[in-house]
Formats: structure tokens, C-alpha cells, sequence
């Protein structure tokens, strides 16, 4: 009586007495961050609050210019939402991996100037030599990166840097030479950029998965190597970023989009890390949430689309400081609440121990010390005022001695 049967576990234990959470998370590195299943909570909260900002900026928009809504600007607007959404794609992508890649913005212009020139040789001529040279440039951001292993977004300034120069070798704008109009397949790119981003998030929610992504991140010294698995990771999403800014820099070089800028395309950069930012994918890496990068890009484009309806002066600059403002307050939501609930541990009380494994020796409580002063006699009190007791010289021969 009052004992549990031999041989049955206790609730929350597994058969040999090993409490569930850790068995589940026995195979978590801690050199790999802290063990156990992020929290989603405060993603869902901050995709519930993008997702009622997105129907206040709709109806304005509504009420402003009902015809962006409809027909071809409808189709405008979903053009604009892909091509800020791959641009966002690729900026959330290197920064789940822990290695922002700033270089997006310079390569989309870039490529866009590409098929501006190229596209009257047809569409896949265009697109062939350009993802190729693309992933080149990726994979070179990349071991730069994880050879030296500098960080991430100064080895992404100094790619933009070089590719700037190339776009600098363009006087003038470039008007686009092919007949392919990517309005045409507005809603059917909308719909593949929304699956993407939605099955990239969902993916991201694994925990197997969200631990992959994120080995890059640093949890100690981050100058210290992550590791080979770490590496590749870091590789593949460099070069997969770059790949997505490239795709984005092919629609804006189409037919449609008019003549293209030789412009540095920084701005680009800013807005699309800014947005993947506010869609709640932490500037650390590794934690994002599910519907945020659909439900931030839509919300981006409505309110530029507003501005422009409103005829109010907001360039790409002035939208991506804000969203960049914005999002660097939704990364401190998450990294405090989206954490591991076994995360905060308090800290030991020190025994003594350095951390070199020396031990300081604590002395011995001393014994009582003996009085300053020898006990008087009450019999004799002592005044306080006397000469002799004053004096610091040798007593002099007079007075009462003489």
C-alpha cells in the first residue's frame, strides 16, 4: 500500500524513471543553444496583430483607390508583392542561418539589368547564364564566410560592393528588349511565392529542422567555428539567398517594369531585410514564425501602394527604415519570449571555484581577539585628563618627582 507497482513508470516518466522532457531532449547540444522546443506563442500573437494591420491598410487603400484593387492594378499589385517577396524570402533565408546577406539588394539590380539587355534572345537564354552566375557569386559570399569565418553581413557589404561596381559600368538606364510580361502570370506567381513562404515557415516551426537552420548562430565566442554541418548549412543559405535576389531582379527587368536604373539596389536590401525583420524572423537567427514573411510583404506593399494613391513622397529608404525600426523590436519580443521554457536558469551560487578548476582556500574563522585595552581595577580609576598619560617625550624631572 502507498508504493507504485514494480515495473510502471510515474506519470511524466519513462519506463526507467527518466523524466520525459529530458529523454526528449537527450539529443539537444547545448553548444548548438539552449535545449528544448522553442516557443511559437508570441509568433502566433505578432502574426495575428500583422494580419489585422493588413486589413486596416486594405480598406484604406480601398477607400483611397478602389482601382489598385481590381483588374490590372490588382495584377500590378501582386507583381510587386512577388518581387518584394522574393527579395524577403532571400533576406529571411540567410538570416534563419544566422548569416545575413546585404549583398540581395546590388545582385537584383543586377540581374534585372541582365535581362533588360538579354531578353530579346527569349526568356530562358536569359535566365540560364544568369542563375549561374548568381550561384557563383553565392557560393563565393559563402566561403568567404565559413573559410575565414568572418561575419556574414561584412563579407555580404564587400560582394555588394563588387557588384555595384559592375552596375556603375551602365551610364543610362537600360529599357527591357523582351516581349515576356510576368503581369500576365500575376496571380500564379502570387500563389507560388505565398506556398514558399508559408511551407518554408511551417518547416521552420520543426524542431529538428529550426536547429539546423540556426547552427550558425553563435553561443559562445562568435569567432569560434560552428562546425562542418554548421558550414554547409551557412553555404547553402548564402547561395540560395543570392539565387532568390536573382529571381526577384528578373521581374523587375521584364517587359513591363520599364527602363531599369543603374541604381545601387541598397535600398532594396534595407526594405527586405527590414521586412523580413518585422515578419518576426529574429536578427539572431534561427526563430521566425509561420505566416509572418506572407502577412509582412503584403502588408508593405499595401501601404506603398497607399502612399503613392495619396500622391505622399515615400521612397524604398524612408519604408525600409521604418520596417527595419520596427523589426529590430519584434526580434527582442522574440528572443525573450520565444526561448526555450527551460532556458532561464538561474545562476549557481559560487562555491569557491574558478573557473580554471583552482579553488580558493577559505580561511579558518579566526578566534577572539583580546581585548584593545588591559582590564581596570575599579579600585584605581584612571583619569583620562592626566599629563603623564598625554605625553609622547620623556617624562620631565619636576612637578611632583623634583
Amino acid at each position: 500500500m502507498g508504493h507504485d507497482e514494480p515495473g510502471r513508470a510515474a506519470p511524466g516518466e519513462s519506463s526507467s524513471g527518466i523524466p520525459a522532457t529530458v529523454l526528449e531532449n537527450v539529443f539537444d547540444d547545448p553548444a548548438h543553444g539552449e535545449p528544448g522546443r522553442d516557443r511559437l506563442a508570441v509568433h502566433v500573437v505578432w502574426e495575428i496583430l500583422l494580419l489585422v494591420a493588413l486589413a486596416v491598410a486594405t480598406w484604406l487603400l480601398w477607400q483611397e483607390a478602389p482601382d489598385t484593387l481590381r483588374g490590372d492594378g490588382l495584377r500590378d499589385l501582386l507583381g510587386d508583392v512577388v518581387v518584394l517577396g522574393l527579395l524577403t524570402l532571400a533576406a529571411g533565408l540567410s538570416l534563419r542561418a544566422a548569416t545575413v546577406n546585404l549583398a540581395i539588394g546590388p545582385v537584383a539590380v543586377a540581374a534585372a539589368l541582365h535581362m533588360a539587355e538579354q531578353s530579346d534572345r527569349g526568356v530562358a537564354a536569359a535566365i540560364g547564364p544568369t542563375a549561374a552566375l548568381a550561384a557563383i557569386v553565392g557560393l563565393a559570399l559563402a566561403l568567404a564566410v565559413v573559410v575565414l569565418h568572418v561575419p556574414a553581413w561584412a563579407a555580404g557589404l564587400a560582394v555588394a560592393a563588387g557588384v555595384i561596381v559592375w552596375i556603375e559600368q551602365r551610364a543610362t538606364a537600360v529599357v527591357p528588349q523582351g516581349t515576356y510580361d510576368p503581369e500576365r502570370d500575376a496571380l500564379p506567381l502570387f500563389a507560388g511565392f505565398a506556398a514558399v513562404a508559408v511551407l518554408g515557415g511551417v518547416f521552420g516551426a520543426v524542431r529538428a529542422v529550426r536547429r539546423l537552420l540556426g547552427r550558425f548562430r553563435p553561443v559562445a565566442d562568435p569567432a569560434r567555428r560552428r562546425g562542418a554541418v554548421a558550414a554547409l548549412v551557412a553555404v547553402c543559405a548564402l547561395v540560395g539567398s543570392t539565387v532568390l535576389a536573382m529571381l526577384a531582379g528578373l521581374l523587375l527587368g521584364s517587359a513591363d517594369a520599364g527602363p531599369v536604373a543603374p541604381e545601387t539596389g541598397l535600398d532594396w536590401t534595407v526594405l527586405a531585410v527590414g521586412t523580413s525583420l518585422l515578419a518576426g524572423t529574429s536578427a539572431y537567427g534561427r526563430r521566425g514564425g509561420v505566416f509572418g514573411t506572407l502577412l509582412a510583404v503584403s502588408l508593405v506593399t499595401i501601404a506603398l501602394a497607399y502612399t503613392d494613391a495619396r500622391g505622399w513622397t515615400v521612397d524604398r529608404w524612408a519604408l525600409g527604415a521604418v520596417a527595419l525600426g520596427l523589426g529590430l523590436g519584434v526580434t527582442r519580443l522574440v528572443e525573450a519570449y520565444g526561448r526555450p521554457g527551460g532556458a532561464r536558469e538561474p545562476h549557481p551560487v559560487s562555491d569557491g571555484r574558478i573557473s580554471t578548476g583552482w579553488t580558493v582556500s577559505r580561511p579558518d574563522t579566526p578566534a577572539a581577539w583580546p581585548p584593545a585595552l588591559p582590564d581596570q581595577s575599579a579600585e584605581e580609576p584612571v583619569d583620562p585628563w592626566d599629563v603623564a598619560r598625554w605625553e609622547s617625550g620623556p617624562r620631565r624631572r619636576d612637578g611632583d618627582d623634583r
